[in-house]
C-alpha cells in the first residue's frame, strides 16, 4: 500500500510538471497561474503546493529534467557536468567537436519546450535568471576543464573562449527553435563546429 501511495505521488508530480511545461509554452510563463496548472491535472492548488511552493520551484524541477535530457550529471567539482563536452574540448579536433554538436542538435526537438520556457521565465523572473546564468556557467566550466586538461591556450583566455562558444551554440539552438532547419542536410552545424574548432581547438 505504501509503495502504491509513493507511485501515485510521483505520478502526480510528473503530471504537474508536464502540464506546467505545456501551459508555460502555450500561454507563457507569466500568464500561467498555479490554478491553471492544478486544474489541468484535475487537482487543486492545495495539492500543487504540496509538491511545489511556487512557480519558480516548478521551473527548477523542469531545469533538472533538461539536465537529464542533456546527459548532465552531478559532479564533485561543480554542480552539473557533461563529460563528453569536457572530452570534446580537450581533444579539440573538428571531427570530435562536430560529433558532439551533432548529438546536442539531435536533442533539440525534445528540449525545445524547456529552452523556450526557461528563456522566457529568465527574462521576467530574477531568481530564474540567476539559475539560468549559473547553468550557463556550469557548461562553460566543462569547456574550461577540457582546455585545461589539454594545456591549450593562455589560462586567462579559456573562460572567454568557452563563453563565446556557448553563445554561438545557444544562439543557434534558439534560432533552430524559432526557424527550424534540416539538421542533417544544411551547412549550419558544420559552420558552427568550425567556429567552435577555431575557438577551442588546436
Amino acid at each position: 500500500m505504501a509503495n502504491l501511495r509513493t507511485q501515485q505521488k510521483e505520478q502526480t508530480r510528473r503530471n504537474l510538471l508536464q502540464e506546467a511545461l505545456r501551459l508555460f509554452e502555450a500561454k507563457g510563463y507569466v500568464a500561467t497561474t498555479i490554478d491553471d496548472i492544478a486544474t489541468a491535472v484535475g487537482t487543486t492548488r492545495v495539492t500543487f503546493y504540496a509538491y511545489f511552493p511556487n512557480k519558480t520551484e516548478i521551473l527548477r524541477a523542469l531545469f533538472d529534467e533538461l539536465n537529464r535530457s542533456l546527459d548532465r550529471h552531478e559532479d564533485a567539482s561543480h554542480r552539473m557536468t557533461a563529460r563528453p563536452l569536457v572530452e570534446a574540448a580537450r581533444i579539440g579536433t573538428f571531427d570530435v567537436i562536430r560529433d558532439w554538436i551533432g548529438v546536442q542538435s539531435s536533442r533539440w526537438p525534445e528540449i525545445a519546450p524547456y529552452i523556450t520556457v526557461i528563456t522566457e521565465a529568465a527574462a521576467v523572473d530574477p531568481e530564474m535568471r540567476e539559475i539560468n546564468e549559473a547553468w550557463f556557467t556550469e557548461v562553460i566550466d566543462d569547456i574550461v576543464e577540457g582546455l585545461t586538461q589539454a594545456g591549450r591556450f593562455d589560462p586567462e583566455t579559456r573562460r572567454f573562449r568557452g563563453y563565446l562558444a556557448m553563445e554561438l551554440l545557444d544562439g543557434t539552438t534558439l534560432r533552430w527553435i524559432r526557424h527550424p532547419f534540416e539538421l542533417d542536410a544544411g551547412p549550419e552545424l558544420d559552420i558552427l563546429a568550425q567556429a567552435w574548432t577555431d575557438l577551442l581547438g588546436d
